[in-house]
């Protein structure tokens, strides 16, 4: 017996078919509308679905593609509509439906579509990462989303001007499309083959800060740049720093021009706080379909604290803190209570710092104390830490050395 879920506007259909497939032997779950399939889908895992086209809220079409956005395409799906063109079940097809059937629908096709439907070897893979498509319901993300699809049509390389909160990666996902390579240039100091160019064939280039490459991760970058055109790839880049900057740090100003050329400044997370939330619920949705923690659910007053948090590490961090919620959590539901328990940090005072000390080595204790938590937030990014702190590079890493702060080789050449 499977569990087919049934989503269609008109209740005549509904019914007609539920009871068809009832007859059958199989377990039926109805959903009049966008909305309701999307809770019936998450609460009860259909092996399959026949979706409605037309429907008042949400059409199927734009349904299925934000379920294979979001990597919750897993189960067959059949399309049915009485007003469905060639050109629409094509598209149906091209996202991931299975078949198309046209109203009204006959017994025999109706029982042969969800015969072929179940009889399908499901697919073992976890799903692909999210990208913007999987928030649909998102002004600012589908504004972002087009915004980066419209550059991607006529230039193979984007720079994203970005800041704390940044969504970077998200962005670059974006333009990742289904079933190809993703390659990070900033993992290896290796000198990069043509074979693992060809291996990343038709796929997405990325370096979440430009910054942070070493020389050799540098010329490892233009050798990829100069064969783009090549190998059908996109080239993503996240930078929070200006050209001169860079300049300064050894880039060329020809390479800095070339990545300059196109460039973008995604909203960071503290920028559209309102959509954290939606966010969150389809990060939590994704990790949970991909098996990576057990079924877990968002309730609004964890939300409204997530949508209350900072979030200095932007989606990276985001992400991280829902998978540690969905793992660390007793219950299916995560509460405020969790949230707090894993987000909110008590400031120094609260720390014991002594004051019965003479006020020099408090004072030194207090430095140690506000060095280390900035630098922690900011991930040891010494750019932002003089910025906040209003001190000079130079007497930054002075003060630092005083302190017995180590702020790691990488850092600290960044710094120079």
């Amino acid at each position: 017996m499977a569990k087919i879920l049934i989503v269609d506007d008109e209740v005549g259909i509904r019914e007609l078919l539920s009871e068809i497939l009832r007859d059958e032997g199989h377990d039926i779950i109805l959903a009049e509308n966008a909305g309701a399939a999307r809770a019936a889908r998450n609460a009860t895992r259909p092996d399959l679905v026949l979706l409605d086209i037309w429907m008042p809220d949400t059409d199927g079409v734009s349904l299925l593609k934000e379920w294979s956005a979001n990597g919750q395409l897993t189960m067959p799906v059949v399309m049915m509509s009485g007003h469905g063109t060639i050109d629409t079940a094509v598209e149906a097809t091209r996202i991931g439906a299975m078949e198309f059937l046209e109203k009204p629908i006959a017994l025999q096709k109706l029982l042969a579509a969800v015969k072929r439907g179940l009889a399908r070897i499901k697919p073992t893979h976890a799903p692909s990462p999210l990208g913007l498509a999987a928030f649909a319901r998102s002004a600012p993300l589908r504004d972002l989303r087009k915004r980066l699809e419209q550059m991607a049509e006529k230039s193979r390389i984007i720079l994203l001007r970005v800041g704390p909160g940044s969504l970077a990666e998200l962005c670059a996902r974006s333009l990742q499309r289904v079933g190809t390579p993703w390659l990070d240039l900033s993992l290896s100091s290796m000198p990069i083959e043509l074979n693992v160019l060809e291996g990343a064939r038709n796929g997405l280039l990325y370096v979440p800060e430009l910054i942070y490459l070493s020389r050799p991760q540098q010329k490892n970058l233009v050798f990829a740049m100069d064969r783009l055109e090549r190998h059908g790839q996109t080239l993503v880049v996240a930078t929070e720093h200006r050209p001169e900057e860079l300049a300064d740090h050894g880039w060329e100003e020809r390479v800095l021009a070339r990545l300059f050329e196109v460039s973008l400044a995604p909203p960071a997370l503290g920028e559209i706080r309102d959509e954290i939330p939606e966010i969150a619920s389809q990060i939590l949705l994704h990790v949970v379909e991909a098996g990576e923690v057990p079924p877990r659910r968002l309730s609004s007053a964890a939300l409204n604290a997530l949508r209350n948090q900072a979030w200095p590490g932007g989606y990276g961090e985001l992400k991280a803190a829902v998978k540690s919620l969905a793992l660390g959590t007793l219950e299916e539901e995560i509460g405020m209570e969790d949230v707090a328990h894993l987000l909110v940090k008590s400031p120094p005072a609260a720390l014991g710092l002594p004051l019965d000390l003479p006020l020099r080595e408090a004072r030194e204790i207090f430095e140690r104390l506000y060095f280390e938590h900035h630098l922690q937030i900011d991930g040891g990014n010494m750019t932002r830490l003089a910025e906040k702190t209003g001190l000079e590079r130079t007497h930054l890493y002075r003060k630092l050395k005083q302190l017995g702060i180590s702020v790691g080789r990488r850092h600290e050449e960044s710094g120079t």
